[in-house]
């Protein structure tokens, strides 16, 4: 794939960071073990450290662009932050130990249970039927969660967006603030998981292209595509009926799931 190509797909990771808080993993992933598929059965945990350096940018950026009046939501989110970003330091070195296989198949578990979760469990495009009445004051994420999610983001290289939209969905948000404040949330998981995926790695010295597990040209040629866009759909978002902007977030997660199953030849 070419640095063109890659730009283009690089406009669609910030039309994804900016309407759904994915940050970029979700298309990142796919995107760069296509890119890097010479490397083997070793291109996902190429593509899944990629990815963490993919939406630490793209989170930092959309994050920084984003109205202060949004942000005051996290307000009290500290050790939920710091549990994030803990677990997510473990997430990141834990790809380094099992087979390439088995991560590649757990990411595709992963987008399908929580599409499983979407559909079947209410909160989540049927909004009414959560706890509580539509009008009632968001509840905070509860601290707790900040481990697990960001241990499973790092070691998927997602974001965990696919975790706190939801539960921000179901505690009171519209699609729109949940999007919106997943990119904080995810910038907390990315920075310590890319860190971590910068480092050396055995697969470097045979591929002196790659940074640690990281492909800095896939990155950057990704960005170079992201970076304006999320500028610009922060300054004029799209106004995206919450019912459909949920369903779309669904859709986007099934596209993600075909684009990750192995091609039979």
């Amino acid at each position: 794939m070419d640095l063109v190509a890659l730009i283009g797909i690089g406009v669609l990771t910030g039309v994804t960071t900016v309407l759904f808080g994915f940050g970029g993993g979700f298309v990142a992933v796919p995107v760069v073990m296509w890119a890097d598929a010479g490397l083997g059965a070793d291109a996902i945990r190429v593509a899944t450290a990629t990815s963490a350096l993919v939406m630490l940018v793209n989170a930092a950026f959309a994050t920084a662009v984003t109205p202060r009046r949004v942000l005051v939501a996290l307000r009290g989110t500290g050790p939920l932050l710091a549990l994030l970003a803990a677990g997510a330091a473990a997430g990141a070195l834990a790809t380094r130990i099992p087979p390439p296989g088995l991560t590649r198949w757990a990411f595709i578990g992963y987008v399908v249970i929580t599409i499983a979760d979407l559909l079947l469990r209410p909160g989540f495009l049927r909004p009414g039927a959560r706890t509580g009445t539509a009008s009632a004051e968001p509840r905070p994420l509860p601290p707790l969660l900040g481990a697990p999610v960001g241990a499973v983001a790092a070691f998927l290289g997602v974001g965990g967006s696919a975790m706190t939209v939801p539960a921000m969905r179901r505690s009171g948000h519209t699609m729109r603030v949940a999007t919106t404040l997943a990119n904080p949330l995810t910038l907390a998981i990315a920075l310590p998981a890319a860190a971590v995926s910068l480092g050396g790695s055995a697969l470097a010295a045979t591929h002196p292209r790659l940074v640690g597990l990281v492909d800095p040209l896939a990155a950057a040629a990704l960005l170079i595509g992201a970076l304006p866009v999320i500028a610009v759909l922060r300054r004029r978002p799209p106004r995206i009926p919450d019912r459909v902007h949920s369903w779309a977030y669904v859709g986007l997660l099934a596209l993600v799931v075909t684009a990750m199953l192995p091609r039979t030849h």
